[in-house]
């Protein structure tokens, strides 16, 4: 369906209704979707209202299960990638977090292009176009020396047991050396992914006692007071088991055809870290689609969440902090936005598109999918419409902190563009 007109697509969308006992393709029935029209620049803009993925549907490859603060379902980007490109267009994701836009483009046979301001981010996303065999992680592991007097020099026994913080560090000690000296090779680099996943989290599955999930790593104060109010030390648990494990849970419902198209989408892949304002990197007219979430105002906080992320990879989270986007004024956050969406419009093929997810924020006093449009329009695109996929939030969500209509947004709201 790539290179789809306006129209097409509207009667798409209009059409559009899910089929719950359907495991790979949906049915339509005319007039399933509700749909309204809403100003927005003196233009009028058509709402499309439905639950466009959802849980029901084939679940996604495990591969995407890397967490990280602020991330959409896989569902979101395969929707879009698959309406509107074929396989070998160029798919772009400028804010690429944890990769789920990139991976998903890999395992459908599109070619993928990505950026984000944290290095974090190609650290958890480039390894797993090069899927492993579980057995050489195995061994692999096995050969990495494990120093028992380790300690690191900063205090971190509040969330781990003295031998688990010492095998944390003789991999630290690796991975880095191995990068310093450029010998950190494919499979080294699929056990750095892994072990940063690993740090923290909420079940036996982490190197950590409990603490919040994964995408937050909490203060070492605030991890202090909740093992006080659970009673609760750091046990052992062995890094090698746990990574292992964790492969094993990444790789095993991938096809032999998805494992190939993600080697020749890594292969390919041009993964930028800078400021998605200025990629001169990227050719002019050359991505068919963008799907993509930006940073919202100023909720997420990326630096204080990923700090022990950051540690165990050598890179300095303040300086980190310094470069990503903290906008809590939304005049700002426009500003910023129109100069990405500038740089979208010069890469973006005539006739390609953006699909921009973002949502209501602040109490729905902040409805940022009503000022990310004139934002597109300013910068050359035609906005198609806003496609709206109904959401109820989750308990990992509300241990976040993050509620219905509050802070954060219970509605993945898409403003589509085209060149």
């Amino acid at each position: 369906m790539s290179q789809r007109d306006p129209a097409a697509v509207d009667s798409y969308l209009r059409s559009f209704i899910l089929d719950d006992e359907s495991s790979v393709q949906p049915t339509f029935k005319e007039g399933a979707t509700l749909t309204d029209t809403i100003s927005v620049s003196g233009k009028s803009i058509t709402r499309y209202i439905n639950e466009f993925w959802t849980a029901r549907q084939r679940q996604a490859a495990r591969i995407h299960e890397v967490s990280y603060r602020a991330c959409f379902k896989p569902q979101l980007p395969k929707f879009f990638i698959t309406l509107l490109t074929e396989p070998g267009d160029l798919v772009y994701d400028p804010f690429a977090g944890r990769g789920t836009t990139p991976l998903e483009a890999g395992l459908l046979g599109r070619r993928v292009v990505a950026n984000d301001i944290n290095p974090l981010s190609r650290i958890l996303t480039i390894p797993r176009f090069f899927v492993p065999d579980p057995k050489e992680v195995k061994e692999r592991l096995q050969t990495i020396p494990f120093t028992p007097e380790l300690k690191a020099e900063r205090d971190l026994s509040m969330f781990y047991h003295p031998e688990t913080e010492a095998e944390i560090l003789s991999l630290r000690t690796y991975l880095l050396e191995h990068e310093q000296t450029g010998s950190l090779d494919r499979l080294d680099q699929w056990i750095r992914m892994v072990a940063t996943n690993r740090l923290t989290g909420h079940s036996p599955g982490f190197f950590s006692v409990y603490t919040l999930p994964p995408n937050q790593a909490v203060s070492p104060d605030r991890q202090k007071k909740i093992n006080e109010t659970r009673g609760q030390q750091p046990p052992y648990r062995s890094t090698r088991d746990i990574i292992l494990k964790k492969t094993r849970n990444l790789v095993k419902d991938l096809t032999g055809q998805e494992i190939k198209n993600l080697h020749e989408a890594g292969v390919s892949i041009h993964f930028i870290t800078g400021d998605a304002r200025n990629t001169p990197a990227i050719g002019d007219n050359s991505v068919t689609l963008t799907v993509t979430s930006p940073p919202f105002l100023d909720i997420v906080q990326y630096s204080a969440d990923n700090w022990l992320r950051c540690w165990f990879n050598g890179i300095d989270e303040e300086e980190i902090s310094s470069h990503i986007t903290k906008l809590p004024r939304v005049d700002d956050w426009t500003d910023v936005m129109q100069d990405v969406f500038h740089e979208l419009f010069r890469i973006t093929k005539p006739g390609g598109w953006v699909a921009f997810e973002v949502g209501e924020v602040r109490n729905r006093t902040v409805m940022l999918d009503e000022v990310i449009v004139p934002v597109g329009l300013n910068a050359g695109f035609s906005c198609i419409g806003i496609v709206v996929n109904s959401q109820k939030f989750t308990k990992t969500a509300n241990i976040w902190g993050v509620s219905n209509m509050e802070i954060g947004t219970n509605t993945n709201r898409i403003v589509l563009f085209q060149k």
